[in-house]
């Protein structure tokens, strides 16, 4: 196996080819300008990874992992839109850069060529690529809108929210996985394993993402710290904040959720505190360890060298103990 730098250079260097100027401009310079913004490429590495633990070369995996690649950039085009986001990556946004009808044109051309790259493959491997994308592509737009509808619901569980993240992050993360076990023509078994280590993978590394939003460095987080707050986004730690509060302290969260004062530091400060206080922050790592140890117990069954099952576990540790 290669190591991850090793993954992700090959990945750019693919990518930087991929991405060429052509006609119209007004289409494709968007789309080349939010490919090269560049981000940690977690899924495409994953993709090449996978398809090297299944004893296959990982360069024949680099047309699926752009796919994941131009896809998941599809997805933030649309949902920086729906956001009215002005910044994706400490850059512009598509649709500030340029404007709306250009970000919801050129988020479309990605969707589409993101199913072009796999007629790269045999047809058997091409229709089982894009049977997982189909599939993938739909639960994510179900966990968007699970996300937009949460916004303005106050009854939302932790079972919903986890679904609604394992719809929004997860899948793609397991998706990414299975593609890099069909190029290499693994079992079906083995391809389903692999998606169930990816998906609770997934969901740990997206409640991680929910912990380091409110508790992260703001040195090295590389978003605005307390982002969620400031935006009243109804997170795991906030659920279980309103969980284990009393009802004067649930009072207390709900009316600071319902408010968006001109400095938040404040409400934001505040609301770390009732996340340490209730046990709700404590109670977050916990459920990140207990869905990254379901990721790892996939592992026992999976038919690869013991090496690589290390490499996975190092690979998931990593992504755990991350501080970006």
């Amino acid at each position: 196996m290669q190591n991850i730098q090793s993954y992700h250079d090959a990945f750019v260097k693919h990518l930087e080819a991929f991405v060429t100027s052509k006609q119209p401009e007004t289409l494709y310079n968007p789309i080349n300008y939010i490919l090269q913004l560049g981000g940690k490429r977690l899924r495409p590495i994953l993709t090449l990874m996978t398809a090297e633990i299944f004893e296959n070369d990982y360069k024949k995996a680099l047309d699926a992992a752009l796919s994941v690649e131009v896809f998941h950039n599809f997805s933030l085009v649309h949902d920086d839109i729906m956001d009215d986001a002005p910044l994706r990556r400490g850059k512009e946004t598509v649709h500030e850069k340029w404007d709306i009808n250009t970000g919801i044109l050129s988020g479309d051309a990605m969707l589409i060529m993101a199913y072009q790259l796999f007629e790269n493959y045999e047809p058997h491997v091409f229709q089982d690529l894009a049977k997982l994308f189909s599939k993938t592509a739909i639960e994510v737009c179900e966990g968007q809108q699970y996300d937009v509808d949460f916004e303005t619901r106050d009854d939302v569980t932790i079972a919903e929210y986890l679904k609604m993240i394992e719809y929004k992050t997860a899948v793609l993360v397991g998706a990414a996985m299975k593609m890099g076990a069909i190029v290499a023509e693994a079992s079906q078994e083995c391809q389903n394993s692999i998606y169930d280590f990816g998906r609770n993978l997934g969901i740990a590394f997206q409640l991680q993402d929910d912990y380091l939003d409110a508790f992260g460095d703001p040195k090295t987080f590389g978003k605005q710290v307390g982002g969620d707050i400031i935006e009243n986004k109804k997170t795991y730690l906030y659920l279980k904040a309103l969980e284990f509060s009393n009802k004067e302290d649930q009072l207390q969260l709900e009316h600071l959720y319902g408010v968006s004062p001109s400095d938040p530091s404040e409400k934001i400060e505040t609301i770390k505190q009732l996340f340490v206080a209730t046990g709700s922050a404590e109670a977050t790592k916990k459920e990140i360890e207990n869905y990254t140890k379901k990721a790892f117990s996939v592992l026992e069954s999976i038919k690869i060298s013991e090496a690589n099952k290390n490499a996975l576990m190092a690979f998931g540790e990593n992504l755990m103990n991350r501080n970006v």
